[in-house]
């Protein structure tokens, strides 16, 4: 499989497990505790496998950045947490920050 689908993967994976954590009450709940334990599991392991093709500091800041959007969207969605003006403009310039990153520095080249 493509390494950026691999990193796709994790992310969602990631996305899953810390939507899981909270859903585990502090690990009280087995069935969220289980999805925990296994979606950090896949997802490190994809992460390892795409650091083979892709920049450590390039797939880090995607893993981070597009994980954070995902986490604040699910907590709003799944949880029902406010996202106030600043939380937005926040989540927004971290997606800038990643895309300016990967169209435009040199420092993505592999």
């Amino acid at each position: 499989m493509k390494p950026w689908m691999l990193l796709a993967i994790a992310i969602v994976a990631e996305v899953i497990g810390t939507s899981a954590l909270k859903a585990s009450a502090g690990f009280t709940r087995l069935g969220p505790s289980v999805i925990v334990v296994c979606s950090y599991t896949l997802a490190f392991y994809l992460l390892a496998l795409t650091l083979r093709h892709i920049p450590v500091g390039v797939a880090y800041a995607l893993w981070s950045g597009v994980g954070t959007a995902l986490i604040a969207l699910a907590g709003w969605t799944l949880f029902g947490q406010r996202l106030d003006a600043a939380a937005v403009a926040g989540i927004a310039l971290i997606v800038a920050g990643v895309l300016v990153m990967n169209l435009f520095s040199s420092s993505t080249a592999h």
